[in-house]
């Protein structure tokens, strides 16, 4: 059963939750030495698509919505470097990323039973009630399809600076993800990453990816284990003026690809330390777009 005092007290441990992560993380600056880490946080615990606003005035820019074909990033060429050149992807996985917008997706998910449990509860007592990362449980939590919204924030210029993805239960309305994509290049590395950070009240939860480009033109975002400034999944929080960051034990490999049948798919694996924790399965169509009336 739940309800707004389930909802109270749940929320109880959200500052609990910032402790732990002050606690194993290190102090950090953001203006400085860190400011690969900076990424926008909501200012309040229910984020959905709040933060949109405040991250484009932190980059001196605005949120531009409704563009038919806005992508999460404007062109996947920005990535290139040794070891990666985005002319060699098949053409549907560069569509996808600079276009996202006008692609439709439908999901998959399979959690291991072991993983099951806990997953359960952090989308019940955190995921569901911040609209935030609240993974899908169950695939009938899935079956209607999943809603995708491309907001991008752009310069006085209409240049991309970033682009917000928000991701909702078709059949509920529900919010799963609310993502800030760019790239970021991390110290000392020699090519840029994918960029993605989830807000959350004060703080974030950061994901750096790094592209590699298959033999058969797929794309591979694969956020490793490594040293802390090097790709992977971060966890920041904010306390009095002061900034904290950890690496977290939360490894993702993302493979998006055209299958046997010209079908656009992607498999997401989460795993948590070496364990795999769940696999999500996105079938990816474009949209039909209308056609131009006469003399358009």
């Amino acid at each position: 059963m739940t309800g707004p005092r389930s909802h109270r007290s749940a929320a109880l441990l959200d500052p609990v939750s910032r402790a732990w992560w002050r606690t194993v993380g290190r102090r950090v600056d953001l203006e400085g030495e860190h400011a690969w880490l900076q990424a926008p946080t909501s200012s309040g615990s229910l984020v959905r698509d709040t933060w949109l606003a405040e991250e484009a005035e932190r980059l001196g820019g605005h949120v531009s919505e409704g563009r038919a074909d806005a992508g999460l990033v404007a062109d996947l060429s920005e990535l290139d470097g040794p070891g990666f050149t985005a002319g060699d992807l098949r053409p549907e996985v560069r569509d996808f990323y600079e276009h996202t917008a006008a692609w439709r997706m439908e999901v998959w998910t399979g959690w291991q039973p072991f993983f099951w449990p806990g997953g359960e509860l952090v989308a019940r007592l955190f995921g569901r009630r911040v609209g935030q990362l609240a993974l899908p449980m169950r695939p009938l939590d899935v079956a209607h399809g999943m809603d995708s919204r491309v907001s991008v924030i752009a310069d006085e210029h209409e240049v991309q600076l970033a682009a917000g993805w928000l991701r909702t239960l078709r059949s509920s309305g529900e919010y799963v993800f609310s993502g800030c994509y760019s790239h970021r290049r991390l110290p000392g590395a020699d090519r840029p990453s994918v960029h993605v950070a989830f807000p959350l009240e004060q703080g974030n939860v950061q994901v750096f990816l790094r592209p590699e480009v298959g033999p058969d033109g797929s794309l591979v975002l694969e956020s490793p284990a490594g040293a802390f400034g090097s790709d992977g999944c971060y966890v920041s929080v904010r306390h009095r003026g002061r900034a904290f960051a950890a690496r977290a034990p939360v490894h993702e490999r993302f493979h998006v690809y055209v299958d046997e049948e010209g079908v656009l798919r992607t498999d997401h694996h989460l795993s948590l330390w070496s364990a795999r924790a769940v696999t999500l399965h996105y079938r990816l169509e474009p949209l039909v777009r209308p056609a131009a009336s006469p003399g358009a």
